[in-house]
């Protein structure tokens, strides 16, 4: 009876050392530097005067760690002009989540990216040249902190939530109310993307809520999409409404160069009885024209041009010619 026990062990040590080294041999945890820089160089005419500026408008530094097969973690700075003071640019801890994310489900806790138009990004997919809709126009903050959940329920349809603080990345909780969206993603055939999404965080009553919706078609001769987007009661001002819709597009000429058009038009209202909206100051249009060149793996150049045109027509248009080059490691 000893004689088998001894084996039976000497048989379930060499089964758990195969196994042990079997794990081992097909992964080994391991980490990734990023790096992410937009420059440009720009030449901006309003009223006949003109202003030009070389400027990094954006770094990011961060680095990627896979724990194991399912687990895995991420920190990202972003460094920038905060646009108000004297600094140039300030840093801040853009992402700094864990990950686990095993066959159809995907779970994030931590800063994390928002759901409210990372999709919309990713289709537009030049960053380096303009910020999506929702970034551009302040209806919501690209990161925030908070749990996030994603599920494939097919080849076709995936669904998706996200509680957060509501402040973004750059603030810290101010009060116990949290924004909690939702969304889905639908791929009827693979080169066509439809997708709803929708938020709600409320405040003494008062709930701001935002809607987004993105259709887009994208193959290797190119990609073209049209994406709506409406926020209501805006910082909790009951009435404080403004949407607006973005369409654009790639034409591909080969695998490093193509020609990019994009335009947006901004709209705001409300109940007060004043003579114009609450964001009338920044309501208007956007059309921008340009050629993109990608000489290498993990670099991109735009010369474009931009113009955007208020809708207050006592103000008058702005005119910008740009070198855009975005730089990714």
């Amino acid at each position: 009876m000893r004689k088998t026990l001894l084996t039976i062990f000497s048989i379930l040590s060499l089964a758990i050392g195969l196994v042990s080294a079997q794990t081992t041999d097909e992964f080994k945890p391991s980490g990734k530097m990023e790096a992410l820089i937009f420059t440009d160089f720009s030449n901006s005419t309003v009223n006949s005067k003109s202003l030009n500026k070389f400027e990094i408008t954006r770094a990011y530094f961060g680095y990627g760690y896979n724990f194991s097969k399912t687990l895995s973690g991420r920190v990202v700075m972003d460094f920038g002009n905060p646009g108000v003071g004297t600094l140039a640019y300030t840093g801040y801890l853009k992402y700094g989540y864990l990950q686990y994310q095993e066959k159809n489900l995907t779970v994030k806790f931590g800063l994390i990216g928002t759901n409210g138009y990372s999709d919309q990004e990713k289709f537009w997919g030049n960053r380096y040249i303009y910020k999506s809709f929702q970034d551009q126009y302040g209806m919501g903050p690209s990161a925030d902190f908070g749990l996030s959940a994603s599920y494939k329920l097919s080849n076709a349809i995936s669904v998706d939530a996200i509680i957060e603080n509501g402040e973004g990345y750059k603030s810290l909780e101010a009060d116990s109310v949290f924004k909690v969206g939702v969304g889905v993603t639908v791929h009827p055939v693979k080169e066509l993307i439809i997708r709803g999404y929708y938020d709600n965080m409320a405040k003494n009553s008062v709930a701001q809520q935002t809607t987004a919706l993105l259709v887009g078609y994208a193959n290797k001769s190119f990609n073209l999409a049209a994406e709506y987007n409406a926020q209501s009661n805006n910082k909790y001002k009951n009435g404080y409404n403004f949407s607006g819709y973005s369409v654009y597009g790639t034409l591909f000429f080969n695998a490093k160069t193509g020609v990019i058009a994009r335009y947006d038009a901004l709209t705001s209202k409300d109940k007060t009885t004043n003579a114009h909206s609450w964001n009338y100051a920044k309501d208007g249009s956007l059309f921008l024209l340009g050629f993109q060149y990608a000489p290498v793996k993990g670099v991109r150049i735009s010369p474009n041009y931009q113009l955007w045109t208020p809708k207050d027509a006592s103000k008058s248009s702005t005119s910008s010619l740009l070198l855009n080059i975005e730089i990714k490691i």
